[in-house]
This record gives structure tokens, sequence and C-alpha cells, in this order.
């Protein structure tokens, strides 16, 4: 490279890091602007979502834990030293899948063994068969003597009880092997592998435990008084951590009896999980609902957190925003009815809620308003007003 053409490509790259340096600070100085402009006003960018009538059915809130209804510990049923492990933990297997195995050589050489035993006693009862048959047929004919005949008629069914013994010492042979292999009861997945290949096994110890997570079902534990609103069918819906849905769930069994110390109803709800989006051991809490329904002013569930039933909310009140302590039923189709803090048509403030306390002023962005058919909202005019008078 010449010395002109190392002069211009060094000014171009010059060049170039220059505007970017300009361009990346004009944007910054733009922020700026913008942040000191929004401080001098003091106000806050807000949307506003309207409390609105909704319908909401009776509901009885329970809390629980997610458990697979098909789910099973493999625990060793011989003794003996882990020869083969074919699975790892997550691994997905079909039923009756071989998952690991146990003195496998030592118990097949057993099985032979067997097999041979019994071949041969079967092969000693046959040929006894056939000597206490000729043994009648020369009795008839007075050609041997009744001892005789009764001898070979003793050996046949000599012959014949070790045959069956032999048979039954192959069939615990077989037992023996089938034992030794750690097997699938059912499709699913390896939830765990408590087991390596080398390790000894005694009769109990656990090896494999294999999860369904196709169907799940949640024990739930309802107050007594509940036993009424309670039936087998009624549908549910609850959140867990980690799933941004709610999730339904149908009750499948009612205990015919409280607990024993008569202050507890227990009750059973089967949830689907084809798509596997949920896991066995999710804590959840949600609601049974039951017939009937009733309107109440409401809000999205998503202004609040799930679990809370008390609550505070910024409330637009002449473009001032104004802290209002609220207490909430428990979620259904998304929405939380309002038992008591605000009234109808308040406009509660949603994005920018964060920034938002006590005293300050709003500028509302976007709005919402209730639809009549429903309680449904729709968007009114970006950077229009709002029942609380937006700039």
């Amino acid at each position: 490279m010449n010395r002109k053409t190392l002069i211009i490509t060094t000014g171009l790259a010059a060049a170039i890091i220059a505007g970017a340096a300009t361009f990346h600070r004009g944007k910054r100085n733009a922020e700026l602007d913008h942040q000191a402009a929004v401080k001098a006003e003091g106000s806050v960018a807000v949307t506003l979502v309207p409390v609105q009538e909704r319908s909401f059915r009776p509901a009885v809130a329970f809390t629980g834990t997610l458990l697979a209804v098909n789910r099973a510990e493999l625990k060793a049923e011989v003794a003996g030293r882990v020869t083969r492990v074919l699975v790892q933990e997550g691994d997905s297997v079909g039923a009756g899948a071989l998952l690991g195995a146990q003195d496998e050589d030592d118990y097949q050489l057993g099985v032979q063994a067997a097999e041979a035993q019994a071949a041969q006693a079967r092969a000693q009862a046959l040929q006894t068969q056939r000597d206490n048959d000729r043994s009648v047929a020369l009795l008839e004919k007075r050609s041997i003597t009744r001892q005789a005949a009764q001898q070979a008629e003793t050996a046949y069914h000599a012959a014949q009880a070790a045959a069956q013994a032999a048979d039954s010492n192959l069939g615990l042979a077989r037992l023996r092997l089938k034992k030794a292999r750690l097997v699938a009861p059912f499709a699913g997945q390896v939830a765990r592998r408590a087991v390596q290949p080398g390790e000894m096994l005694s009769p109990g110890q656990t090896a494999f435990e294999i999860v369904d997570n196709r169907k799940l079902e949640i024990r739930a534990d309802l107050p007594a008084e509940a036993m009424a609103q309670v039936k087998v069918g009624q549908r549910t819906t609850f959140r867990s951590i980690g799933v941004d849905r709610l999730v339904e769930g149908r009750v499948t069994q009612v205990s015919p009896s409280l607990s024993q110390d008569g202050r507890t109803l227990r009750v059973r709800i089967e949830v689907p999980n084809v798509d596997g989006t949920l896991k066995g051991g999710l804590f959840v809490e949600g609601v049974i609902l039951g017939e009937g329904a009733t309107k109440a002013p409401a809000l999205p569930a998503t202004l609040v957190k799930a679990q809370d039933r008390d609550a505070e909310v910024f409330v637009a009140e002449q473009d001032v925003a104004r802290r209002h302590k609220v207490v909430l039923g428990p979620e259904q189709d998304g929405y939380r009815p309002i038992v008591s803090g605000v009234v109808l048509g308040a406009q509660v403030v949603d994005s920018g809620k964060d920034l938002v306390s006590e005293g300050s002023r709003l500028r509302v962005i976007s709005s919402a308003a209730p639809n009549s058919a429903n309680g449904d909202s729709t968007p009114s005019n970006a950077h229009g007003g709002s029942a609380a008078g937006g700039k």
C-alpha cells in the first residue's frame, strides 16, 4: 500500500468514526432534552383502563400442587449389580421400554440352565409314561407281575412330579430375569435416575422415577362450607408461576366425607396437558366455578399481582393520580371483581403505573372505554382525552 492510499484510507476511517460519534451524541442529547422537558412539565405518560361491569360466576378459591396422574417409582425387586442403564433424566420412553438391568447375564444363564433341566425332566416323564403304558398292556396279558406294573406306574408319577418341579424352577428363573430388567410401566418421561452402572441394588431401592405429564391432577383441600357449592364436573381455572395464561381443569372427584377434624373437604381436579407446558410440582392458585352469574365492577387481572386480594391502584382524577386501596375477588377469564375500593367507570392507571405516586400529574397517551355488551374495552383515540380529562 502506497503513502497516498494509506492517507485516504485513514481519512475515511476517521470520518466514519467522527460521523458515528456525532450521530450517537445527537441521539443522546435528544433523549436528554426529552427527559428534561418531561421533568419540567412534571407529568407521567400513562394509559388508562376503566373499571367496567362484567359477569362473574360464584367461585371457590383453592391452592394446590400439580402432580402427574400416572407416576411411578421403579424399585429393585432382586439384589444385584447394575450392568446396564439405557436412559437419562428427561428422556421420553414408551410403555415396556427397558431402562436398566441387574446382573442380566447371570440371570440369563440361570434361565438357560433351568430350561435344560426342564427339558430333561420332560423327556424322562415321557419315557416313564411309555413304560407305564406298556406295563399295563403286559399286565392284561399276564406277561408281567402286578408288582412290576405298580413299580412302572410309581416311576411314571415320580417323573411327572419331577417335570412339574423343573417347569416351576424354569418359571422362577424367568421371573428373576424379568425382575432384574427395570422397564417403564407406561409411556412418559424419566423424571429421576438414581443408579449408575456398577452399583449394587438391594430389593426396595429406588432406581428410576417415571412420570406422564400429559394428564395432571390437583388435590385441593377446601373449607367445609364449600361442600354445598362444589360438584363433580365443574370447571376450574388457575394460574402458576412460569405460565402466562389461565389454565383450565375439571373437578373429577369430591370426597364423600370431610377430614377427620371436620374442617376441610378434599377434591381432585384433572388438568389436560397434551402439549406438556405444565410440569408436576408447580404450585397453583385458582377457583372452582359454580352455577349462575352476577355482575360486578372489574379490572383486568394484569393490573395487580395474581395472589393479592388487597392491592393498590392509581385512579386518574383531573389528570392527577390518586391512590386507592382495593379488595379483589379471584380471577375469572382475565378479570378480577372489585369487592371495594373504586367505583364503576373510574379510570385506572395501567401502563406507567410503576412511575406514578400519589399526586403525580398524568399525561394520558391512550385510554379505553367499556363495551356495553360484555364489559370488554376498546382503545380510544391515542393521545385523546379520558373520563378524568387527559391532555
